[in-house]
């Protein structure tokens, strides 16, 4: 045992506590066939990246869940690591090239580019996990991962070989999303949707014949001299004569077919549609049935290139107004509508993002969906909240087939060759040295990269040795046990891990997927850079200390639901932590024991505060069984602050002064059983403070992290004396509060009179009305006694009636003042109640439910003024 100092300093305190745990191996993994297994992979934030307060929640999270779960006996294995972040790295060091050297990475080339992203990577790479310690991550760091590290890099290569043998992955030109300003392609889960103001451009296409002409409505004028096509519905009795004819296109003056296609809806915009097959997936697939050409007029930059003719070199958007002016003074723009729309645009950089054609490789998508699909509808993956299973299936039954590649340098390059004679494809698991069709040594690597996500698709097998399929971890901790991660990475993410572990592994890759929500500002706002809304998790754990961060992210949680931070949250849970400091000092202050061992004969009180923890352990660990945490912390807060400190701890000071050696120290081996249990129930949740705590007092084991989680022991339930110290201490909480009403000071000590059924009861309650209520002597009669009221004041609980002497405490024109004032509120709110239900408007369109809350209300109302007129009454006399 130590002395605690007298304040709690967590800046003292927390980065000691978890060295000392780091020195100790406390989060190291080992299978162990004894054991059950537990496991999380870390959702690998970028190698770029900064601790953000939804990384922060994040992390939490999963640290009480492992935390948890190693208490209660498991080989709990949480394993860290980071991802490569293709995008957000390449753009990161290509800056700093330009500002700090002026050059590009083209004027490096290739491998010396890699060679600095490296450099980069050892230097900064390391920064968020070193924040995570910080948060008091429990992960098992000698098992972290990095997506290009061998063992991944290796699984990917294998995914890539495997999928592409099966004709899985293809080669192939297909409008894909591409981001101008990152020059990459992007998979349809890295588009963000924005409502933005645009229009509707009407334009006139002269038919060929010279018979008329044929009106499309476009909100993309840009891309127009790209239209090989009109198409309208078959079946539209308006454009039916003009399907196998063709039109002028205006401005290029080439001539195009009109098309019969069902893709067109008929009655929506004007029937026909301009159709551009290199710059929209729909019209693409019409091109498709109809063999219409693929005209590409939009460069990788968003420039018009040379088959825009007089535009070529043009911005994009600059080229659309000048082509606007261009139909308007040529007579080929009839009209323009303000038109609201959805734009694509790129999740990192939110430019516009650019459907082009593209030669890409992709992963057929529809195969692997299947099984996806299968393990969610059969509750072999379930997911929490289970809204969001319907989400996640919706997704996965309209899903298009995943562009893999990237046009970037950084990242695992597509393991594909070309052969310089004949143009076949070789893709390998090791390098090749000849074309595997005609025997030509002259061979091209593929230049493009995976998208990042491929890699991280594989990370719950490929973190634990996969493809070595003898990986011990692998047989012991996969699958994993719980996936935690937030509802906007359900796509990027959760589904790509689970088609990838049915595919590869043949096993779900997690039994449960647990979402949560995103926090948002004290005005319910997301926190970005643009708002400046940001908070840093790690200046409120400087300031507040991890713990309080902690247990801010935590209460008043619910998984799936976003949460508003308050900085003065952080502060009550700073309380919080005093609170808990100063009570435990106060314990220890009082201990001449050097080890604990509850009492044989144990008091009402002791029966009382056992009882009740022996449910809180109960209710938590169902709480943290359903990911229920944030129920499930707000209850040890419940129980630790009301029960434990504001109750147990007073209930106790007799027997602690007591001058009997046993009385003495049954009371304080019952205050340190209760006190470490309750900081096991904590630990997950607080582990800094609990852990010194713990240190600090009488224990057996090392650690506190690694002792026993409390069980539900049904000897410790003592329902009846629970319900009789409850009696108690309502009728103490009621006398209190008259008091404090009545603003008697607690030093006035005064005799009750109990009038109640509960005699023995309230006699063994006595030294705690002597104690807490200011109590001179406490007189218990029978509840049906005749009591002379005259001069008194009543308290009511369900259990008695108690009367204390008014004049003695009172001055009475002060008292009749104040329940004169409480009358006149009272009948204010019960007239304007009455008022509503004499409303016939009121009471034939208000719901029943309403209606009948307020008569109960107004019935309330008139027992507390007779009740204050008895008051009065008695006062008067």
């Amino acid at each position: 045992m130590k002395e605690l100092p007298k304040i709690y300093e967590p800046q003292q305190v927390e980065g000691r506590i978890y060295q000392m745990w780091m020195d100790h191996d406390c989060f190291k993994a080992e299978p162990d066939p004894d054991k059950k297994p537990f496991s999380i992979v870390m959702p690998p934030p970028n190698v770029t990246g900064q601790l953000h307060m939804g990384h922060a929640m994040d992390s939490t999270l999963q640290d009480i869940l492992t935390r948890f779960k190693r208490m209660q006996g498991y080989s709990a294995l949480w394993l860290p690591g980071t991802d490569h972040a293709g995008i957000a790295t390449q753009i990161k060091v290509e800056e700093e090239l330009r500002t700090k050297e002026g050059l590009t990475r083209y004027d490096l080339g290739r491998e010396k580019f890699l060679q600095r992203v490296w450099q980069w990577k050892e230097k900064y790479g390391n920064r968020i996990v070193e924040q995570q310690k910080k948060m008091g991550a429990s992960c098992d760091w000698s098992r972290s991962r990095f997506t290009m590290d061998e063992g991944c890099s290796k699984a990917v290569r294998e995914t890539f070989c495997e999928l592409y043998d099966k004709g899985l992955i293809y080669k192939g030109s297909r409008i894909i999303n591409w981001c101008p300003h990152c020059l990459t392609a992007l998979s349809d889960a890295e588009v963000e949707y924005v409502d933005k103001p645009g229009h509707l451009w009407y334009i006139r296409y002269p038919l060929s014949d010279g018979s008329g002409d044929i009106v499309v409505a476009t909100t993309r004028p840009e891309t127009m001299m790209g239209d090989t096509g009109v198409a309208v519905n078959p079946e539209d009795e308006k454009f039916k004569h003009l399907i196998g004819k063709t039109c002028i296109l205006p401005i290029m003056n080439r001539e195009i077919p009109i098309v019969g296609d069902e893709y067109c809806e008929i009655g929506f915009g004007t029937g026909a549609v301009k159709m551009t097959p290199a710059h929209d997936p729909n019209d693409f697939e019409v091109g498709l049935r109809h063999n219409l050409e693929v005209i590409r007029v939009i460069a990788d930059d968003g420039t018009i290139n040379e088959n825009g003719g007089k535009y070529n070199g043009m911005d994009r958007y600059e080229c659309r107004k000048a082509i606007v002016k261009d139909l308007e003074e040529q007579g080929y723009l009839i009209k323009t509508e303000p038109y609201s729309h959805n734009v694509g645009t790129c999740y990192r950089c939110h430019n516009d993002v650019e459907p082009l054609i593209s030669a890409q490789w992709f992963v057929k998508m529809e195969p692997l969906a299947k099984e996806a699909i299968r393990v969610v509808n059969d509750g072999t993956i379930k997911f929490v909240p289970e809204r969001f299973t319907k989400t996640y299936i919706n997704w996965m039954e309209n899903v298009h087939d995943w562009c893999i590649s990237r046009q970037l340098w950084w990242g695992h390059q597509i393991p594909a060759w070309y052969c310089d004679e004949c143009g076949h494809i070789n893709v390998k698991r090791e390098d090749p040295t000849e074309c595997e069709k005609c025997g030509c040594k002259h061979l091209t690597r593929e230049e493009d990269v995976l998208d990042t996500w491929f890699s991280s698709a594989l990370w719950p097998f490929s973190t634990m040795g996969w493809p070595d399929l003898d990986s011990p971890d692998l047989k012991y901790w996969y699958p994993t046990s719980v996936m935690v991660t937030g509802y906007d990475i359900i796509f990027f993410w959760v589904a790509r891990m689970i088609f990838s572990g049915m595919e590869q592994m043949k096993k779900e890759p997690f039994k449960t997927v647990f979402i949560h929500g995103l926090v948002r500002d004290d005005k319910g706002r997301k926190m970005s850079k643009s708002l400046g809304n940001g908070i840093d998790p790690l200046e409120m754990a400087e300031k507040y200390g991890a713990d309080a961060l902690r247990f801010n992210l935590i209460t008043g949680n619910s998984p799936g639901n976003d949460m508003r931070f308050y900085v003065e949250k952080c502060e009550a849970m700073r309380n919080f932590c005093n609170k808990i400091w100063n009570a435990s000092r106060f314990v220890m202050m009082n201990l001449t024991i050097d080890h604990v061992e509850l009492p044989k004969k144990l008091e009402l009180e002791d029966k009382w505060i056992l009882s009740k923890l022996n449910t809180l352990i109960r209710e938590v660990t169902d709480n943290m069984d359903a990911f229920e945490l944030g129920v499930a912390s707000a209850k040890i807060y419940d129980f630790i602050w009301d029960n434990y400190c504001d109750w147990f701890i007073e209930l106790t000071k007799n027997r602690l002064n007591s001058e009997n050696q046993t009385t003495r120290e049954n009371a304080q081996n019952v205050l340190c059983y209760v006190l470490i249990e309750t900081l096991k129930l904590l630990h997950p949740f607080m582990p800094f403070i609990t852990e010194e705590i713990w240190q600090a007092l009488p224990h057996e084991g090392e650690f506190l992290m690694l002792s026993k989680w409390p069980e539900y022991n049904e000897k410790f339930s003592f329902p009846a004396e629970e319900e009789a110290m409850q009696t108690v201490i309502e009728a103490i909480t009621a006398i209190r509060a008259r008091r404090n009403e009545m603003n008697v000071a607690p030093s006035k000590k005064v005799h009750y009179t109990v009038a109640t059924a509960h005699a023995d009861t309230f006699s063994a309650g006595i030294p705690f009305f002597t104690r807490l209520a200011s109590a001179s002597d406490v007189t218990i009669v029978p509840a049906d006694a005749a009591i002379d009221a005259d001069g008194k004041v009543e308290v009511d609980t369900h259990a008695a009636r108690i009367f204390m002497p008014l004049a003695e405490l009172v001055d009475f024109e002060k008292e009749l003042a104040r329940i004169a004032k409480e009358k006149a509120n009272a009948e204010k709110q019960l007239a304007g109640i009455e008022n509503k239900l004499k409303n016939e408007g009121f009471l034939a369109k208000a719901p029943e439910a309403v209606v009948s809350g307020a008569r109960a209300d107004a019935e309330k109302l008139k027992a507390l003024i007779e009740k204050l007129d008895a008051s009065a009454a008695a006062m008067k006399k």
